[in-house]
């Protein structure tokens, strides 16, 4: 989902028109407070999703919405592009060192834009698929996570059994259980999963 938010509507629509043109889902806001308002209504997940942000807003502008972003650890998670017809390179700089995904200055190409967007929401998807794999691995107990260190190094049931100093049937019973709860059938797509 492509999050707009931006106090021109005309803006706004053109935005979400060329978001479609690119078969983009989109929504917008006309302002920050709005924007952030529905992050913290509890139905925000910022998998797979990129902000189009504003510099110049009334009320609250473009920086300090990235501001709260970053207090909430979302700026990390969640690619942020600087829009505005006012910027400055000093302000480019300090959002792109704070984590900003891009800074277009308007007027922008419209076909590039559209591109970073998309390499955004990619972004987006690749980090909550490893933070998905990351939380399943959380799960793993320490000796679970032993056999599967070994399992990685392509080593047979009966030579894990035998450094574990376990019996085969229970090497079996992690591996089950391993590959239960990291959601895979084989191996090798576990070293994939993992890699």
């Amino acid at each position: 989902m492509l999050h707009i938010v931006d106090d021109e509507e005309v803006v706004r629509d053109s935005l979400s028109w060329l978001a479609s043109s690119r078969a983009i889902p989109a929504t917008t806001y006309d302002c920050g407070a709005k924007f952030l308002a529905y992050v913290e209504a509890g139905q925000f997940d910022p998998a797979g999703d990129c902000v189009l942000l504003d510099v110049r807003m009334p009320d609250m502008n473009g920086v300090a919405v990235f501001d709260q972003l970053h207090a909430r650890g979302l700026a990390q998670r969640l690619p942020v592009i600087f829009l505005t017809g006012h910027g400055d390179v000093p302000m480019a700089v300090d959002t792109l060192k704070r984590g900003a995904f891009d800074f277009f200055e308007k007027p922008f190409n419209d076909n590039d834009l559209m591109d970073r967007v998309q390499e955004g929401l990619a972004r987006s998807q690749q980090a909550s698929a490893h933070a998905a794999v990351h939380a399943r691995l959380a799960t793993l107990s320490s000796r679970e996570r032993e056999v599967l260190d070994l399992i990685l190094a392509g080593k047979m049931n009966k030579v894990v059994a035998d450094e574990l100093g376990i019996s085969m049937r229970t090497v079996e019973v992690h591996r089950a259980h391993i590959f239960d709860k990291m959601q895979v059938k084989t191996a090798v797509e576990l070293a994939g999963l993992l890699k």
